[in-house]
Formats: structure tokens, C-alpha cells, sequence
């Protein structure tokens, strides 16, 4: 069974799959659960949905809870059928990653460092971001996925990258805490983020607390 990660702690759990299994593989486990939508008709896309229930079934199955499926709302944010988590999900094929926060609002995100990333960032960050920024795309992977992270946190597709989203600079290791913030007019939440830097994609992911 290819999962990479599991890491499990008082307030959240998070787990990482590389997929290396074809759709039969996944649907013994998924299918008394849910049924995969008639219009997700591309192949990788069908995979990529198994893979993702699959690692959520892992991660309840580590917590000694059953899989009920996944239910969205009308923003299109998964939710745990039967449980009060708060969920969240990505992928970049082959990887899938999940979270799942006791307590908070949660957001994660996996993506691989890509030139366009490069290309978009005038566009898509404040001028501070951009200093910190330079031309390192390990960490411009870092910033774009931080955002992503907030957005699934916010759970609605109305934050705009540049305007109602801030990552405050930070020093480029293999993994590390990093903070957001989400400005809406004059009122600003401070978002703690977790990153972590493999070969060849970036992780992360939100660390709220009550602390």
C-alpha cells in the first residue's frame, strides 16, 4: 500500500498517497461508500478520486473510526459523512494528500514546482511577497500553496490571491511553520501554515488552534 505519510497529533491528522494503483485497486474499498459521478468520465481524474477517499478511510481508520463517504457543499468544500471534522484535500498526480482537523477549519494543499509559477506571481502576490519571493520556485510552490490552503480554509471562491490573502516572508528550509493572514477590509485572521519540501512537490497545510 503506497502511503507515503501518517502523521496523527491531538488537534488534526494529515496523510500523504502516492498513486501507484489502477482503479480497481481502490473501488472494493470506496464503492459501499460512494459511487464515483457519471461525469468524471477522464481516467487520471476517476484515479485521483478514488486515491483521495482512499487516504480520508485511512486516515478514520487510524483514529479507530469507519468511513461513511464524503458529502460537498453548495461552495463545492468536502465534508465527513457522520462526523464533525472539518476536511480538506489535493492532488498532484501521482500524490494525494488529506487533512483532517478535530476542531478547526482546515485547508491543505499539494502542488509541484512548475515554471508558470514563476510567470503568474506579479499577478498573484503583494509586492512584500514578491521581495521575499525573488526567483527561488521551491518557494514560490510554498506561497501558491499556502494561498490554495486559505481558500479551502475559507471554504467560498470568492478570495482573491493578491487582495484578501498575505504570507509573511520566512527563511526557505525543508519544512517549517509559516503565517498567513486573510484581509477582508479591515479585519485580518492570522492563519498558522505548516510546509514541507520533498524532491519533487511542496505540502501545506493549515495549523489553527485555540492556543
Amino acid at each position: 500500500m503506497p502511503l507515503e505519510k501518517i502523521e496523527v497529533d491531538s488537534e488534526r491528522a494529515w496523510a500523504l498517497w502516492r498513486v501507484t494503483e489502477d482503479e480497481d485497486a481502490f473501488r472494493s474499498e470506496i464503492d459501499p461508500y460512494e459511487e464515483i459521478s457519471e461525469t468524471l468520465t477522464n481516467s487520471q481524474k476517476r484515479l485521483e478520486w478514488l486515491a483521495g477517499r482512499m487516504t480520508i478511510k485511512t486516515l478514520l481508520e487510524s483514529l479507530k473510526k469507519p468511513f461513511h463517504g464524503i458529502i460537498k457543499d453548495k461552495h463545492g468544500k468536502p465534508f465527513l459523512k457522520s462526523y464533525d471534522y472539518h476536511l480538506s484535500l489535493s492532488h498532484s498526480f501521482p500524490y494525494v494528500a488529506a487533512l483532517i482537523d478535530f476542531r478547526h477549519p482546515a485547508g491543505i494543499d499539494l502542488e509541484q514546482p512548475k515554471p508558470k509559477l514563476l510567470r503568474v506571481a506579479a499577478r498573484i502576490h503583494h509586492q512584500q511577497e514578491l521581495e521575499d519571493l525573488g526567483t527561488d520556485i521551491v518557494k514560490h510552490c510554498i506561497y501558491w500553496c499556502a494561498k490554495e490552503s486559505l481558500v479551502k480554509l475559507h471554504g467560498k471562491k470568492d478570495l482573491i490571491f493578491s487582495e484578501n490573502m498575505f504570507i509573511e516572508p520566512f527563511e526557505l528550509r525543508q519544512a517549517g511553520d509559516i503565517t498567513g493572514k486573510m484581509i477582508f477590509g479591515q479585519n485580518e485572521l492570522v492563519v498558522p501554515l505548516y510546509y514541507i519540501t520533498y524532491s519533487d512537490f511542496v505540502v501545506v497545510f493549515t495549523k489553527m488552534t485555540n492556543r
